[in-house]
């Protein structure tokens, strides 16, 4: 198998509802994402011939999602009273609400589906938390 990675990185911020810890109130990371591309053959033919993807098109893609995600407050949908969304967004905060829990797994595997809705063969994303901690997601 062929492979390419690339990684680009955003600072946003985030809580983790139901969660007894120090994760529970709102702060921020400098998420690492960090994206990894497989392909059992090379192209055959065009620009792109014995390339898995070219690396401006994939950096592109990968930075692009970054960019939306950068500075952002990332919700889980539910999580937050309807009148604090409203007051946030008066405030002009940007906010990104998910439908789901905002750990590195869930935001590897959104990083993943995306990438892959874009047309990139995506087979892993590391999404880094910290430096030394990241989760793994692995296209099935």
């Amino acid at each position: 198998m062929y492979g390419l990675r690339t990684e680009a990185c955003f600072d946003s911020a985030h809580f983790l509802t139901d969660y007894y810890g120090k994760c529970e109130n709102l702060h921020g990371h400098r998420w690492r994402m960090v994206v990894t591309l497989g392909q059992d053959e090379l192209q055959r033919e065009g620009t792109m011939k014995d390339m898995v993807l070219d690396f401006g098109v994939f950096k592109q893609e990968v930075r692009a999602l970054a960019n939306e995600l950068d500075h952002t407050f990332l919700v889980e949908e539910g999580s937050l009273k309807p009148q604090t969304i409203e007051a946030l967004a008066g405030e002009g905060f940007s906010l990104t609400v998910l439908p789901f829990r905002t750990t590195a797994e869930n935001l590897a595997r959104y990083a993943c589906e995306r990438l892959c809705q874009a047309g990139l063969p995506v087979v892993e994303v590391a999404m880094y938390e910290t430096p030394n901690n990241c989760a793994i997601y692995r296209r099935p």
